[in-house]
């Protein structure tokens, strides 16, 4: 088929054809293509989790430069790059309690330092033909990082018990605020006794105010969010070995903004 042919179809002139044929690229449309290259193999890699924002942040580690988020956002909308969608969490009935702590901690997320005030709560999980498992977690309020975290086949007072533990080892002279909803496990005689041996003050949710542990509902809906729901797994180690691998991508790879774009272990070590 002719040029000239060509050109009729499309209704373009033989001039505007040449011209485009010819014409070199702007700079900022071959970074554009760098950039569009690296965000398809990173959306690839982390099974298109990133919206905009994430994937900002990523590029401009990547590209070391300031990259605007809107035109992050256009070249993401252009080529269709979606991230994924969040599914609304169920709220399950909690036990009589044992001990009943205020809430101390009064949403008041922001901290000051490492171990200053941490969150803790356990999640559910299933897998197989309708199996269960359950994590059990402590972030810590100053970076968002995951400090503790226990995976198991029981939601016990040893799932969360030993998460505690584990904390607790991480601490020097520091006497953090913990807070939690009114667990079964939070309210136990069994884990008033750990904390007051630690030093560890306590606060608890108010019944029926999940935003008062916001935090850790965020970091449960984001890990679902971005890993557990894109996939399926059929045992329990597949599931342990994804939640484990996606914690530790949380906490050294995900990059955030209300951290000056460092990820938490990152901003943490510049407090030490």
């Amino acid at each position: 088929m002719s040029i000239q042919l060509l050109c009729d179809t499309a209704g373009i002139s033989r001039a505007a054809y040449y011209k485009w044929k010819d014409r070199v690229p702007t700079p900022r449309e071959l970074q554009n293509e760098e950039i569009l290259k690296e965000m398809k193999n990173l959306q690839e890699k982390v099974d298109g989790i990133f919206g905009y924002r994430q994937m900002t942040l990523q590029m401009n580690r990547k590209f070391e430069e300031t990259l605007n988020h809107k035109r992050i956002y256009r070249l993401m909308k252009l080529f269709k790059m979606r991230s994924v969608t969040r599914v609304k969490k169920k709220v399950y009935k909690r036990s009589s309690p044992d001990h009943v702590a205020e809430n101390v901690l009064n949403r008041e997320f922001e901290a000051e330092q490492p171990n200053e005030k941490w969150v803790t709560d356990v999640t559910e999980f299933k897998y197989g033909h309708s199996k269960k498992a359950y994590l059990s977690a402590i972030r810590d309020l100053y970076d968002g990082s995951i400090i503790s975290y226990v995976f198991g086949h029981s939601n016990n007072n040893d799932l969360v018990f030993e998460t505690l533990d584990n904390a607790i080892t991480s601490l020097n002279d520091e006497s953090p605020l913990i807070h939690s909803d009114r667990g079964f496990q939070y309210t136990s005689h069994g884990f008033k006794r750990k904390i007051d041996q630690a030093g560890i003050y306590q606060s608890m949710s108010r019944v029926g105010r999940c935003i008062d542990n916001g935090p850790m509902e965020s970091f449960w809906g984001t890990l679902k969010c971005e890993k557990y729901y894109l996939h399926k797994y059929d045992t329990y180690e597949e599931l342990s070995s994804a939640i484990e691998e996606y914690i530790y991508f949380y906490n050294h790879e995900r990059y955030q903004e209300k951290l000056n774009g460092l990820s938490p272990m990152e901003y943490r070590a510049k407090a030490a």
